[in-house]
């Protein structure tokens, strides 16, 4: 039997990313996903790309993660927000010379993330393996594989994602529902230069994010998260590039110039979930299995990098003063810890997307006054600043670039 101090289900961006951290920690894990890492590792680009806060960057760096990645991500200097194209909007500027956050290829991250997983002293990483199954006593867990191997820890951490059957079979309830809309992503080239500024503009039938990207060969480059009606998802994606190029830059009010598509243009459905608790005997969520949001705010990613930070800091802690890491005590710390900041950016993200979603010349106006007062309000406009950040709140070790 493989023993270790934790058994991590789902070797995704998070799964990975915790492995790093325990790893960077001295604590020692066994990670198990059933698919085989290669496609994913070295895949083509295909459009998806993802928004690292600041401090999510910080904990990157912090646990070697930032060493193989094949390059530095795009700094975000400036955040617009419109409602539509009209005048008058809010702008978040940072005045203490760090940027809001860093846009980074998936493909990029992933590779960098495995990379450096795979150089972990402490890491055993078992792919194309699936779990038969899964015991969680009063003296540890033992975790049975289909190929006869079995594996020891005293904890579990479930990051398999939205659909996390571990969640499921440890009977968590969860609140979900969906938003009838789908979101397009891909990655545009333009004519003129984006100046690191993330556009968000909202329209009634779904908001627009236009992300700066590093500049390649070719110029400048932008990805977009383009949410749009279910009902209408199938004929958007049945564009071709020329016209789905001129959509977008219909969307865009043609400020970057001439457009062309650098990626394919893929889908996926929008929805919401929220974990009624985090934690179980000798169980812990982290990132999608534990909350999912609307992308509106670019912060589901973030959210599961801030579980990371704070598990890992709960466990190494825990670890240093001989407990035991499945102890209830140390995982209500971790459920106290997140639930608060995890409710309150996906309350946050739901509420912006109900907002943005009302129609009518009046609905707009008052969208447009609301812009404008927190634009005037410094305080506020800063903590907005803040959780866009990911550094509002009690903040993890690794989250503020420190070694636990």
């Amino acid at each position: 039997m493989d023993r270790a101090d934790v058994i991590i289900f789902g070797g995704g961006l998070v799964g990975l990313a915790l492995a790093s951290a325990l790893d960077s920690s001295g604590l020692s894990a066994i990670l198990v996903d059933p698919a085989d890492p290669a496609p994913r590792a070295g895949a083509g680009f295909d459009g998806r790309t993802s928004a690292v806060s600041s401090s999510s960057m910080r904990m990157l760096e912090t646990i070697g993660v930032a060493d193989h990645l094949a390059e530095a991500g795009c700094p975000i200097w400036r955040i617009a927000v419109a409602d539509g194209l009209k005048p008058g909007g809010l702008h978040f500027d940072p005045d203490d010379g760090e940027p809001l956050g860093f846009m980074h290829e998936n493909r990029n991250l992933r590779a960098a993330l495995q990379a450096r997983a795979e150089a972990g002293k402490n890491l055993w990483l078992v792919w194309k393996s699936r779990v038969a199954n899964v015991e969680r006593g009063d003296h540890g867990v033992v975790v049975a594989l289909e190929d006869g191997r079995k594996l020891s820890a005293p904890l579990l951490v479930a990051a398999d994602g939205r659909n996390s059957k571990t969640r499921e079979a440890a009977g968590i309830n969860i609140a979900r529902w969906k938003y009838d809309h789908q979101a397009i992503v891909s990655v545009l080239r333009h004519e003129r230069p984006h100046d690191n500024v993330a556009y968000e503009i909202f329209y009634p039938t779904g908001p627009f994010a236009l992300l700066p990207m590093n500049e390649d060969a070719g110029g400048h480059r932008s990805a977009i998260v383009w949410s749009v009606p279910e009902e209408d998802a199938a004929g958007w994606l049945s564009l071709n590039d020329e016209d789905f190029s001129a959509e977008a830059q219909a969307a865009m009010g043609g400020f970057l110039g001439a457009i062309e598509m650098l990626a394919p243009h893929s889908s996926f459905r929008l929805g919401f979930h929220h974990a009624a608790q985090i934690t179980a005997q000798r169980l812990a969520l982290v990132g999608d299995a534990a909350h999912a949001i609307h992308p509106i705010a670019g912060q589901g990613l973030n959210l599961g990098f801030r579980d990371v930070a704070a598990l890992a800091e709960v466990l190494v802690e825990g670890a240093r003063r001989g407990l035991d890491l499945g102890d209830r005590q140390l995982l209500d710390r971790y459920q106290r810890w997140r639930s608060l900041d995890a409710l309150s950016v996906a309350f946050a993200t739901d509420s912006l997307t109900r907002i943005y979603g009302v129609p009518g010349a009046t609905a707009s106006a008052i969208r447009r006054f609301g812009m404008g007062l927190v634009g005037r309000i410094s305080p506020l406009r800063n903590r907005l600043m803040s959780e866009a950040r990911g550094t509002s709140g009690e903040l993890p070790l690794l989250l503020r670039g420190l070694p636990i």
